[in-house]
């Protein structure tokens, strides 16, 4: 068995709800060590019902839960270490949720985990700017892990934006902080998303809810999670 069927069996094995293999192009590594560039894609599905209580502000049980995977997901990302380890190979983690902010407050992360998610192949970006999982649309949350094993190739066929004329999420958006643009492989965010203006809006009006940290209703309307039901 290959070493990266074993570790997908074994995350699985933990909980995790799927897993995708990538090799990321050197120029796109930014600091990561340049010999780190195989990935490992988690994705952890987000529950349906407490996702579904979301109306047009975050609730209590969200907040905890989205804290909740998010540390499920770094656990896992240790597991996932470890495992490589014994075997021989480095690792490097990047957290579920966590901001560098290298050159001032820019609400980013060492690398984009979307952007793994997509070259593993396991779904695309929508309008929302919010990954879409090609099962469970925008009800997840992901982590990724850098290493120098040799993970082969497992070519997907591109997922295809589901979003079409929908605009659900623009319109849900209270921070007005969705521009409506159609996402593509390159694309910056700023075209698809202000993300200041999202944490602003946040910070004012759900203080009484994790201090501002999450909102959530972009991805509680999104139809790409709704199918799924």
């Amino acid at each position: 068995m290959r070493i990266q069927d074993e570790l997908r069996a074994h995350l699985l094995e933990q909980g995790v709800s799927d897993v995708g293999f990538c090799t990321v192009p050197p120029e796109e590594l930014r600091d990561l060590p340049r010999e780190l560039h195989y990935a490992v894609s988690l994705v952890a599905r987000l529950s349906d019902a407490i996702v579904d209580e979301i109306t047009d502000a975050p609730t209590h049980t969200y907040f905890n839960h989205y804290r909740t995977v998010n540390a499920f997901l770094d656990q896992m990302l240790l597991r996932a270490g470890i495992f490589l380890e014994r075997r021989g190979y480095r690792y490097l983690t990047v957290a579920a949720s966590q901001s560098i902010n290298r050159d001032g407050w820019n609400y980013e992360g060492r690398f984009s985990h979307k952007k793994a998610a997509c070259l593993a192949g396991l779904g695309c970006v929508g309008r929302s700017s919010l990954f879409l999982h090609r099962e469970w649309g925008p009800r997840v949350r992901l982590a990724t892990l850098f290493t120098d094993c040799p993970f082969e190739p497992e070519p997907r066929e591109p997922m295809a934006s589901p979003c079409a004329a929908c605009g659900r999420c623009v319109r849900a958006c209270l921070a007005h902080a969705i521009t409506g643009a159609d996402w593509r492989p390159g694309v910056d965010r700023a075209e698809l998303f202000d993300p200041a203006g999202c944490s602003e809006h946040m910070k004012r009006a759900y203080q009484h809810i994790g201090r501002g940290a999450v909102c959530g209703v972009c991805m509680r309307v999104c139809p790409a999670g709704e199918r799924q039901k």
